[in-house]
């Protein structure tokens, strides 16, 4: 009988690392995915910053909104604020290749700000950022290029905003200003 607290003790540890795994990240400074630059967009990188995630697509007639896009991360990244562009092919809008989105982006509206290489979204296989998401924001998934996700300095999702929500819109920069202001972590 003896022997019966050790057991349960140690089912209730198994148990509660087993659950903690499962429950998968907490924030989005666990993620990153492949920069369209080469190399690796550690989301960690950004810890303490603002990050406006969005998925991207050439030949949307969203696209425009890449200028207003690099106007935010040019004036609020001294701020704090970090724009995040996710290409995807998975409306069909996208080039067939990283160099020609990089280049796309780079001479079309001179982006600079960082960008991952072509990923899934959505679907049966979306980059684990996406999951997360999908998962934390009660099934939340882009379901159009130029959808929006605001994260906080916390890395916790702050918004989502779908591609009609334009970069500067009160209902984008509201929220957005206001993590702003909230002190680095």
């Amino acid at each position: 009988m003896s022997d019966l607290p050790r057991r349960t003790l140690l089912c209730a540890t198994l148990l509660s690392a087993a659950s903690a795994r499962a429950a998968g990240p907490t924030t989005a400074w666990s993620f990153a995915l492949p920069s369209l630059d080469g190399g690796t967009l550690d989301f960690a990188s950004f810890k303490g910053r603002v990050l406006l995630v969005v998925n991207t697509a050439s030949f949307c007639g969203f696209a425009y909104q890449f200028e207003a896009l690099e106007k935010l991360h040019r004036d609020l990244g001294p701020g704090g604020l970090t724009v995040l562009g996710v290409p995807s092919q998975d409306f069909d809008q996208e080039s067939d290749s990283n160099a020609k989105v990089k280049q796309f982006c780079e001479l079309t509206y001179g982006v600079e700000f960082p960008m991952t290489e072509i990923a899934h979204v959505r679907g049966q296989h979306p980059t684990p950022f996406y999951v997360w998401v999908r998962d934390t924001q009660g099934g939340w998934q882009p379901d159009w290029n130029f959808n929006k996700v605001l994260i906080g300095r916390d890395g916790l999702v702050k918004a989502t905003y779908r591609a009609g929500v334009e970069p500067g819109a009160p209902a984008l920069m509201r929220p957005l200003e206001q993590e702003l202001r909230r002190p680095g972590a």
